[in-house]
């Protein structure tokens, strides 16, 4: 169990040094939350792993070890605050100076239709 242990805390660091490393822009938190996020999701989806084979396959434990880590240390990514990126909005973008819109007389804006 020792050496399984040391094999899921290596597999933890080398997530979160991957995931920093490939995106850093992604991760705002800072570098100890997302490496410290990799690390215990590794252990702990392996420890989890392990007892729940009875130790019968370490090599499935491992393989879960490195899938939690990745899929947990991904909940921290924010690419919608990554640098070069603009926020998706739904609406148009408001108009600039006395521009009309085409379909109302006069432009004037309107937010409810009276009857």
């Amino acid at each position: 169990m020792l050496v399984e242990t040391l094999a899921f805390a290596l597999i933890g660091l080398i997530v979160g040094a991957a995931a920093l490393v490939s995106l850093p822009a992604y991760f705002p938190g800072g570098r100890a939350l997302t490496a410290g996020t990799a690390l215990v999701a590794a252990l702990l989806g392996g420890v989890i792993m392990h007892f729940t084979l009875d130790g019968a396959f370490p090599g499935v434990s491992i393989a879960v070890s490195a899938i939690v880590s990745g899929l947990l240390t991904s909940v921290l990514a924010r690419p919608d605050l990554a640098a070069g990126r603009l926020p998706a909005h739904r609406h148009h973008p408001h108009r600039v100076g006395g521009e009309r819109h085409p379909h109302r007389a006069g432009g004037a804006h309107r937010r409810h239709r009276h009857a």
